[in-house]
């Protein structure tokens, strides 16, 4: 069996498969680094997107000072590949995860955390109390998208001050994610209602300070808005992931400031009619969250799913298909986080030959 190696072309690799375009990821990474450090804030990409220590380091090399990740089994493999500055992002609730989350602490230190309740905060300290360890924590704060974190105002400093009373606790920190405004098409808008959320999480930040607290970090921001949250005075670090990639769903909000560095590589299997052709690459292949996938450099084809294994392509017009069976296609994932999660390896290239196949590493890591 046929097993992919550095050096070979594209036209080896069978389908589907997903492929990383280097010039174009490279491209992508230098630009937004030079963006967000010519605001003099911090860049903590988040890693739920790369799925993969070996990119975790390639953002490190160019000014990333650590990363984000979502989950505790996110952070182990990140952690244990030496990325230690590692924010996780979400509440971890439940003795499972606890209990996993102190064994990380005890190899790993440097973990940060995020707690929005009294309750998650208390049930952290007992684990960490009992197991002699202390751990740095940010406030996690609702800025409007009304998923988690604790409410500004009255809640927020009160949750504060109970954090202050628990010894194994040290509250460094607030987060805020705006994600209901990442893909927010028109540019103005989008930039009027994150600075109002960006005045809730710096204010907060304000009081907390005024109330004793040192809140050194006030971390936000995705690939939608991290250059708008970084020119708010009081933000020190940004969150962006997709930036790296790009799917249609950014493309579409952001235009060309990243290039669409990912694609899914797709064999044309089928050609029942004219107007209808049948690709391998279905649910199990590209994600629909977002939206479908676009073809690459053909925009008067659309795609449908046809079920785990197939994709259905037909003309926007119901013209006539200019496709034939054998055609390999390139398809633009309308999410990229989600389609990323459904495959084992990238295959990177430049100019069509391949440069290095790096392992998805935290791909299902959903605990």
């Amino acid at each position: 069996m046929y097993q992919p190696q550095i050096g070979d072309a594209l036209e080896l690799l069978d389908t589907p498969s997903m492929l990383v375009d280097l010039t174009l990821m490279e491209a992508n990474i230098a630009s937004m680094m030079q963006r967000l450090q010519a605001r003099k804030v911090h860049v903590r990409p988040h890693l739920k997107t790369v799925k993969s220590p070996a990119l975790a380091r390639k953002l490190l090399a160019a000014g990333a000072i650590g990363g984000c990740v979502a989950k505790v089994s996110e952070a182990e493999v990140m952690a244990d590949a030496g990325i230690e500055d590692l924010l996780i992002t979400t509440e971890i609730i439940g003795q499972p995860k606890l209990a996993r989350l102190v064994s990380l602490i005890q190899k790993h230190p440097a973990l940060k955390v995020v707690v929005d309740s009294l309750a998650g905060a208390q049930a952290l300290h007992q684990i960490l109390a009992e197991a002699r360890l202390e751990i740095n924590v940010l406030l996690d704060l609702n800025v409007g998208q009304n998923r988690c974190g604790v409410n500004p105002g009255a809640d927020a400093r009160t949750l504060a001050h109970h954090i202050g009373t628990l010894s194994q606790l040290h509250l460094i920190g607030v987060q805020g994610y705006e994600g209901h405004l990442q893909h927010i098409h028109n540019p103005e808008e989008r930039a009027q209602r994150c600075r109002q959320a960006m005045q809730i999480l710096v204010e907060t930040a304000t009081q907390l300070r005024t109330d004793g607290f040192p809140i050194d970090i006030v971390t936000t921001g995705g690939t939608g808005t991290a250059e708008i949250c970084a020119e708010v005075d009081g933000v020190t670090e940004v969150q962006p992931g997709s930036f790296i990639f790009m799917d249609t769903d950014y493309h579409h909000a952001l235009g060309s400031s990243y290039a669409n560095a990912l694609t899914i590589l797709s064999t044309v299997i089928s050609r029942p009619t004219p107007t209808r052709a049948v690709v391998d690459a279905g649910l199990k292949s590209l994600s629909t969250d977002s939206g479908m996938p676009e073809l690459k450099g053909q925009d008067d084809i659309a795609y449908h799913p046809g079920g785990d294994e197939h994709g259905i392509l037909t003309s926007t017009d119901n013209a006539t298909v200019p496709l034939e069976i054998g055609d390999r296609l390139e398809f633009i994932p309308s999410h990229i986080d989600t389609t990323i999660n459904l495959h084992d390896y990238y295959y990177a290239h430049r100019n069509g030959i391949l440069e290095a196949i790096w392992p998805v590493a935290t791909r299902g890591k959903v605990q």
